[in-house]
């Protein structure tokens, strides 16, 4: 296969802003939904244009031994609260990504999608022949997105104010 085109999405039960804080923060390094298979590294804010992060992508779980895929994104566009798109553009990726958040029932809820379009590099290309990478990424991201749901889900309404 020459390249990746994967959207994968998902509700969250709570207000797109604090889906895009919490998205925006994990890019950053908080690590607090993509683990274990995804960690971050940011040289500044994930939502501002030209920051560059480091996505770690740790196959059988981190700090489970195995192969790691590191790769570079810089942040290309932003609609605060809406969209951030970056380049890959150093590592085992070359290609795009565009997350989006957009409300859904009024506001009570959110829908988060990520556009994963790239071409694999080296050990990623090489995995790429031999493993599904494609069906692990969408698996990672359904995952980081359920995580997600659980840590945010339900909590507040559109305005912030607990349930």
């Amino acid at each position: 296969m020459s390249g990746y085109d994967i959207i994968d999405e998902a509700f969250i039960d709570t207000s797109p802003d604090l889906v895009w804080q919490a998205l925006v923060a994990e890019l950053g390094g908080a690590a607090g939904f993509w683990v274990p298979f995804n960690t971050f590294a940011a040289t500044g804010p994930a939502d501002q244009v030209g920051t560059e992060v480091k996505w770690t992508v740790h196959p059988k779980g981190y700090d489970k031994g195995g192969p790691k895929l590191r790769f570079t994104s810089r942040t290309t566009y932003v609609d605060p609260g809406r969209r951030l798109d970056a380049e890959y553009f150093e590592g085992v990726f070359r290609g795009t990504v565009t997350f989006t958040v957009s409300p859904v029932n009024g506001g009570l809820a959110s829908r988060i999608s990520i556009h994963f379009k790239a071409v694999p590099q080296g050990i990623a290309k090489v995995l790429a022949k031999v493993a599904d990478v494609g069906g692990k990424h969408s698996q990672a991201a359904q995952l980081a997105f359920s995580n997600l749901n659980t840590l945010l889900g339900g909590r507040h309404t559109a305005n912030g104010a607990p349930r």
